[in-house]
């Protein structure tokens, strides 16, 4: 689908084809045929965010890859041209494309009693990306956390599954406080959350500008 200037293509879980003058992937899992990115994004080491065989499927000898620390291990011997890793705040600029790390850990989603399933120690990420002029964020699993009060975006990617992120909930909530354009839901279908948590994510964002996609 064509969202302001970007063409969106949600292809499973946290997995986007974000097309524009560059194409860029995040978190590639479940992907169905072969297309070369110029840029994938990953942002953290499980296995539904960073699976080797996928990234193979959208990687080559062109694409850049951007990921949090946590993946060195993972992404060992894949061949692409070049992999920058991130802590939060930490920026990256390909061609005109520019690349934020922002912070993705959980305040209220528990393992076990005191341990979060991410903490924000660990330092797993979001980004917001500026591709032809457009701000996307892309959150990555996490909480509604404080930080997210400051992103300045066009188009919110938000989950909305609940168990090991935002709840719809908790989703609607942060759409009313980053009030980008455009929010869409995603972390469902796959391991956990259906989509009617997309849909109820969409009928609790009211009384606001925010276009729920």
């Amino acid at each position: 689908m064509k969202l302001l200037n970007l063409e969106f293509t949600r292809i499973a879980h946290d997995t986007f084809r974000i097309a524009g003058s560059k194409v860029l992937y995040t978190d590639p899992y479940r992907v169905a045929k072969r297309d070369e990115a110029d840029i994938v994004l990953v942002s953290h080491e499980h296995f539904d965010h960073m699976s080797p065989d996928d990234l193979k499927k959208v990687c080559g000898p062109g694409t850049t890859i951007v990921a949090s620390p946590l993946c060195k291990d993972g992404l060992k011997g894949m061949k692409v041209k070049e992999t920058r890793f991130l802590d939060p705040g930490g920026k990256f600029t390909v061609g005109q494309i520019v690349i934020e790390a922002v912070p993705a850990y959980n305040i209220n989603k528990f393992r076990e009693p005191g341990t979060v399933f991410h903490p924000k120690a660990e330092k797993r990420l979001g980004f917001v990306v500026t591709l032809d002029g457009t701000r996307v964020y892309f959150a990555g699993d996490t909480d509604f956390i404080p930080e997210m009060k400051s992103i300045k975006c066009d188009i919110a990617l938000l989950p909305v599954s609940g168990t090991y992120v935002m709840t719809a909930e908790e989703a609607a909530e942060a759409a009313k406080a980053i009030n980008p354009k455009i929010a869409i839901p995603m972390h469902y279908g796959a391991i956990v959350g259906s989509e009617a948590d997309a849909k109820r994510f969409k009928s609790l964002v009211k009384n606001c500008q925010v276009e729920i996609v």
